[in-house]
C-alpha cells in the first residue's frame, strides 16, 4: 500500500461515498480507481489531477502527506480551494519564502496549485520572517500606497476563514481578477469587501467562492526608492503603523 492509496481511502470514507461515485464525479473507470485505491497501479497525471480536485488538496499532498494527520475541519472553506504545499526551510531552518516574480504572475492562476509551477519559483528567506507558509506576490498600480509599482508584498498563507480580520491588508487569489492586494472586510456570510487605501478606488465586494487563496501581509519589500510626490498623509501613516510593526517583532524575538 502507498500512502496516495491510503490517503485517497481515507478521503472518500470521510466522504461517505463509493468507489463508484468517486468514479463517476471524476470520470475515472471504477476499476482503475479501486486499483489506484489498492496500491495495484499508479494514477497517471490526469487521474492525479482530477482526484485533486475532487479532494479539493494538492497532488503534492495527496502524494506526500498523510491527510490523517491533517484537520480538514479547520482549513479555509472555499470552492476549489487547494491546501498548500509543506513549508520549506532552508539548511539554518529559516522559511523559505516562494516569489512570484511579475513573470510567473500571468501564470499563477491556473498553476498555483501545480507542484512543478510552485518548485520553479525563486526562493529568498528573511530572518524576521517564521512560522508560516510565505509567499511573495508582485505590487503594481497605485491602489495601495505606499507600495509602489514593482515592490513584492511578502504574506502569510491564510487556512481558515475566521483568522481573516477586518481592517487588514490581504493578498487575494480571485478567478475573475487573478492577484490583487487589499483591505479586507466581512460583507455578510458570503461576501469580501475589498478596499484600496487610495481613495480614488472605489470600494467593491466579491463572493467568497471566487477566493482562491488568502495571505495576510507580513512586510514588503520595494524595488525601487521613494520620490519626495511620493510622501502623502496616507503613506507617512502606512510607514508609522510599519515602524511599529517592526519594533514589535523585534521586541518579541528578543523576548524569546
Amino acid at each position: 500500500m502507498s500512502l496516495f492509496s491510503d490517503n485517497i481511502r481515507f478521503l472518500r470514507t470521510q466522504k461517505k461515498v463509493s468507489q463508484d461515485k468517486v468514479a463517476e464525479a471524476t470520470g475515472i473507470p471504477r476499476s482503475n480507481y479501486a486499483k489506484y485505491e489498492l496500491g495495484y497501479s499508479e494514477a497517471p497525471h490526469d487521474a492525479l489531477l482530477k482526484l485533486s480536485r475532487y479532494y479539493h488538496c494538492s497532488i503534492d499532498l495527496l502524494l506526500s502527506v498523510d491527510v490523517r494527520k491533517v484537520d480538514f475541519e479547520k482549513l479555509l472553506k472555499l470552492d476549489d480551494n487547494r491546501i498548500l504545499l509543506p513549508i520549506s526551510v532552508d539548511s539554518n531552518g529559516d522559511n523559505v519564502i516562494e516569489v512570484i516574480s511579475h513573470k510567473a504572475k500571468a501564470g499563477y492562476l491556473s498553476s498555483y496549485s501545480d507542484p512543478e509551477f510552485i518548485e520553479s519559483l525563486q526562493h529568498l528567506t528573511l530572518p524576521f520572517v517564521k512560522n508560516g507558509k510565505f509567499r511573495a506576490f508582485p505590487v503594481e498600480g497605485d491602489s495601495m500606497p505606499p507600495h509602489k509599482d514593482g515592490s513584492f508584498i511578502v504574506s502569510r498563507y491564510i487556512e481558515n476563514l475566521g483568522d481573516v480580520i477586518d481592517g487588514k491588508t490581504y493578498v487575494l487569489l480571485t478567478k475573475s481578477e487573478g492577484i490583487v492586494y487589499k483591505r479586507l472586510s466581512r460583507s455578510g456570510a458570503k461576501k469580501l469587501t475589498l478596499q484600496s487605501d487610495n481613495t480614488f478606488y472605489k470600494p467593491y465586494e466579491i463572493k467568497i467562492s471566487e477566493v482562491l487563496e488568502i495571505w495576510e501581509y507580513n512586510c514588503s519589500i520595494a524595488t525601487k526608492e521613494f520620490a519626495p510626490d511620493d510622501i502623502s498623509p496616507e503613506s507617512i501613516t502606512e510607514m508609522f503603523l510599519q515602524l511599529q510593526k517592526g519594533m514589535n517583532e523585534i521586541k518579541n524575538t528578543l523576548k524569546g
